[in-house]
């Protein structure tokens, strides 16, 4: 069982950053894929970012809208994933939620085994 917590949120205005992060119990995050999903108003989650468990090589994989903006990392010593999100547009307002399974990393959002809470993120115009 794995539980996670993210944090982070808030509100920004646009071209401004935030970085979230996913703290997760127990004692095998190092062999878990993570994933950052978002959820607007009246939209279906969709994938962010992913990256891959730590002795795969730690690959990452973005979803278009956000590469060259959006960094995906873990810290599997702090049992913490992040995203660091810069030159934020108000399109990226959504609810940002933290996954992870066992296995490889993807993009889709029913094959992630746990889930956090999610945190607010709103842009300004």
């Amino acid at each position: 069982q794995v539980q996670l917590v993210e944090s982070g949120g808030g509100l920004v205005q646009a071209g401004g950053s935030l970085r979230l992060s996913c703290a997760a119990s127990g004692r095998t995050f190092s062999s878990y894929a993570m994933a950052w999903f978002r959820q607007a108003p009246g939209k279906e989650r969709e994938f962010v970012a992913a990256i891959s468990i730590s002795w795969s090589g730690g690959n990452t994989y973005y979803t278009d809208s956000v590469k060259g903006r959006f960094t995906i990392s873990r810290d599997n010593a702090k049992n913490t994933v992040y995203l660091q999100m810069n030159s934020l547009k108000p399109e990226d307002t959504a609810v940002y939620y933290c996954a992870a399974r066992r296995g490889d990393l993807i993009s889709r959002a029913d094959l992630y085994d746990y889930w956090g809470q999610g945190t607010q993120v709103t842009v300004s115009s």
